[in-house]
């Protein structure tokens, strides 16, 4: 199912919803005040009724012919209908326009409102109420001298008006005809404007993912085109635009990596051949042999490291588990790591600076740092003139240990400076002098500052020097 499908299925749905809830609550609220209306006419037909009864101490009264009502002299079909019944259900009187052939006045016991059934089939609604003395009545003796009959009295009456709800029932179908129209014709234009809209508004992302599933990976002008309509679709165009940049970033680096690796790795492998096959076109005395051994071992120990250097590049890239990391306190750690320059002709030159009574910890494996500093000071000692200091600072800063390398050499130019720490970069400059290393030592030195949680950075003049700077979480010892 498309996303346009499951868009426009979900708002039709809430739509509908919305819509058989609003007509629904309509429509009861129109019944309410409907029943509502028609009960304020059963009452004001009662109160009527009521008034023309005497209640007295010797009874309830009803003299119809004493009284003439002009309730109930309306034969239209929506008038209000009565009749009065006695004590036993009798009935005393009725109004004109009631019709018993269509009409039941046979009231159950303990009736007081609620729907009346028509002998017609059509629907009612009736009202009852009861008029009664609180006291039993005495009994009457005639006057013999009176020549008018005495004067009906009954303990109680019952009054009871009927109306037809044969209008209400009508309006409230035409209601219920006209809210199912309006409901149905809203929800198909909402269903064909929705989809519409749904689908020019996803335009753009389909046109983006049918140029993603054309575009060639290698074409490094590969982009999804991106809608200018400013809104959430333009933000996912340039995010995924901007992956795409980074990715042919990536692999432009891995090519150049790959390439620069495998000219390294041939260089010495092609030196170490070279030599193997002039020793062995004659025979030579044992220092010539010698020779040739020291010089092999000295390109495999090159081979060695720069295979050590990939290694460990390759297994960062992959985000590869640090071993077992320690808390070390720099203050300690960074002069003991001086001897093993002793040999160096310029061990002399290398020097420990730090703050009085600091003693800043970090969380570090002593072996890669221990490589980190070592490619630090190689750096630091090959671009800078013998007899020149090389400072180690330690400081402590906010939140931060900071053991910094400082040399007093030609500097690096600002053309370099962005391209240092990339794998295999070595300096024009570099090259021309013919000067040793293969460009892994910063990166190796960067790749294992991130991998502690840090940073590395470089500051650096040309003919004044450089200084690298490496900053790591601080701790507590």
């Amino acid at each position: 199912m498309s996303l346009t499908t499951r868009l426009s299925a979900f708002f039709l749905a809430a739509l509908a919803m919305v819509l058989v809830g609003f007509s629904a609550g309509l429509y009861l609220l129109a019944n309410d005040h409907l029943r509502r209306v028609v009960d304020e006419r059963l009452d004001t037909s009662l109160t009527t009724l009521a008034a023309a009864a005497e209640i007295g101490a010797e009874g309830v009264e009803w003299e119809p012919d004493e009284r003439e009502l002009g309730l109930g002299k309306d034969p239209g079909a929506d008038a209000v209908r009565w009749v009065v019944l006695d004590e036993r259900g009798g009935r005393l009187d009725q109004s004109r326009n009631l019709d018993g052939r269509r009409l039941s006045t046979d009231l159950p016991s303990g009736f007081t409102t609620g729907p009346w059934p028509g002998r017609d089939g059509r629907s009612w609604r009736a009202k009852a109420r009861r008029l009664a003395v609180s006291l039993p009545l005495a009994p009457t003796v005639p006057d013999s001298s009176d020549p008018r009959p005495s004067s009906p009295r009954h303990p109680e009456l019952t009054l009871v008006t009927f109306a037809p709800l044969g209008s209400t029932e009508a309006t409230l179908r035409r209601l219920a005809g006209t809210l199912a129209i309006f409901s149905g014709t809203l929800w198909l234009v909402a269903a064909v404007a929705g989809r519409s809209l749904c689908r020019r508004a996803l335009a753009p992302m389909m046109a983006m993912a049918r140029s993603a599933r054309d575009a060639d990976a290698d074409e490094p002008a590969t982009r999804l085109p991106v809608p200018e309509t400013g809104d959430e679709l333009r933000d996912l165009g340039d995010a995924f635009n901007g992956l795409l940049d980074r990715l042919h970033e990536a692999m432009e680096r891995q090519r150049r990596f790959a390439g620069d690796a495998s000219h390294q790795l041939r260089t010495p492998l092609a030196a170490v051949l070279s030599q193997v096959d002039v020793t062995l076109r004659r025979d030579r005395p044992p220092d010539e042999y010698r020779r040739v051994l020291a010089l092999i071992r000295d390109r495999g120990d090159q081979l060695r490291q720069i295979v050590e250097s990939l290694l460990f590049l390759a297994r960062a890239e992959r985000d590869a588990g640090l071993p077992d990391l320690e808390v070390v306190d720099l203050a300690a750690w960074v002069p003991g790591q001086l001897p093993r320059w002793d040999s160096h002709a310029r061990a002399a030159d290398l020097r420990v600076v730090s703050d009085a009574g600091v003693t800043p910890f970090a969380r570090i494996h002593r072996v890669l740092l221990a490589q980190l500093l070592d490619n630090l000071l190689d750096n630091a000692l090959k671009y800078s003139s013998p007899g020149t200091p090389i400072q180690i600072a330690l400081r402590r800063e906010a939140g931060f240990v900071s053991l910094s390398v400082q040399d007093r050499g030609r500097g690096i130019s600002a053309e370099d400076m962005p391209h240092i720490f990339q794998p295999f970069y070595r300096s024009p400059l570099a090259r021309l002098r013919g000067e040793s290393g293969v460009g892994l030592g910063l990166a190796v030195a960067r790749r294992i500052t991130l991998a502690f949680g840090g940073t590395l950075h470089a500051e650096s003049s040309p003919g004044v020097g450089s200084r690298f700077v490496v900053r790591l979480p601080e701790v507590a010892g």
